[in-house]
């Protein structure tokens, strides 16, 4: 009876450890809040979920987003896709020295000019692997492959900035995540993670 309470214990644990990080290693846009009519610096933060590298990402703007500034990053070219009136509708990131590698990720950014109503935005994501797949981040919130979604709030805005000058509007915590290039936010869920599963083993061991 202790074994089988044990190992449910065991795997309710890794069940957790497994959503959490499969949650952490979706494409994200930071910030996830920001204010109407700011000129925001967007981060797009790409994770690689196989085997094989990522050598293309692609993300599509809100209609109601203006983006005319990216911030260019080696080993990668980009080039801005337009509609036939020359907007800006998505900007396209090439790998130019071998892409993302596995367990891996890459930060790229741009300034966008958010809109002056309040609402959300919903960013749609193309990640292309070398072996061909493109995984579609474009889903619901709820499905397994879902968009990155921004909540834009009433706001003094900052539309006297330049794109330069980009908003810093959210909090300080997702600042620092979405900046912090060259070090993954899923090493402290999976330190979590096992620290819980020791905890649960040496409980075991004390009550056998």
């Amino acid at each position: 009876m202790k074994a089988t309470k044990w190992m449910s214990s065991v795997l309710m644990a890794g069940a957790i450890l497994t959503f959490a990080t499969a949650a952490q290693a979706h494409v994200n846009v930071y910030p996830k809040e920001t204010t109407t009519g700011a000129y925001e610096k967007y981060t797009v933060r790409v994770p690689v979920e196989k085997d094989v590298n990522t050598t293309k990402v692609k993300l599509e703007f809100p209609a109601n987003v203006k983006v005319s500034t990216v911030l260019p990053i080696p080993g990668w070219s980009y080039a801005f896709e337009k509609d036939k009136d020359g907007r800006n509708t998505a900007l396209v990131w090439t790998a130019t020295d071998g892409g993302i590698k596995a367990h891996e990720f890459t930060e790229f950014a741009f300034v966008g000019a958010n809109p002056k109503e309040a609402g959300t935005l919903s960013w749609k994501a193309y990640q292309t692997y070398a072996d061909g797949e493109v995984v579609e981040w474009t889903g619901a919130p709820d499905s397994k492959t879902p968009a990155s979604v921004t909540t834009i709030k009433e706001g003094a805005g900052e539309s006297g900035h330049e794109p330069g000058q980009a908003a810093t509007t959210a909090p300080a915590a997702e600042q620092g995540a979405a900046t912090a290039t060259g070090s993954s936010n899923t090493l402290p869920i999976v330190l979590s993670g096992l620290a819980l599963l020791l905890s649960i083993v040496s409980l075991f061991r004390k009550k056998a």
